[in-house]
């Protein structure tokens, strides 16, 4: 599954195929139209430009991907992007590197209503002694 989009490209170069990136298209005239559906629009298709070769397509549409969906995205050239969250396994390795910077997480832990009850009776207790 984890294949190298490169290696496959020059494979179907050999082969006589066509490399097909996600999110890229050739235009009868020879050129590669490059877009993104926007799932915060309801699948609204996000033009991002033609471009003179399928490789410059492809990135500019893991460029865009990549600024939607962050380490979640499906990228043509997923080597190109550094994946946070590979070294360390905290709360946060989910959100892209950027957005981690000056924030702080706090993990809440769940107690039962019985264990808060006793908390609350307890300063109650402390309250009514002084």
């Amino acid at each position: 599954m984890d294949e190298d989009p490169e290696a496959k490209m020059k494979e179907q170069k050999e082969g006589g195929g066509e490399v097909r990136y996600r999110g890229v298209r050739r235009r009868p005239w020879g050129k590669f139209a490059a877009e993104i559906r926007d799932s915060t629009r309801h699948g609204a298709r996000v033009w991002l430009g033609t471009f003179n070769s399928a490789e410059e397509a492809a990135r500019a549409y893991d460029r865009a991907a990549y600024a939607m969906r962050g380490s979640l995205a499906i990228l043509n050239f997923p080597n190109e992007y550094h994946t946070p969250g590979t070294a360390s396994s905290s709360a946060s390795s989910s959100m892209p590197e950027g957005d981690q910077q000056g924030k702080q997480v706090i993990e809440l832990e769940y107690l039962d209503d019985k264990l808060l009850e006793d908390l609350l009776d307890s300063e109650d207790k402390k309250n009514k002694k002084t």
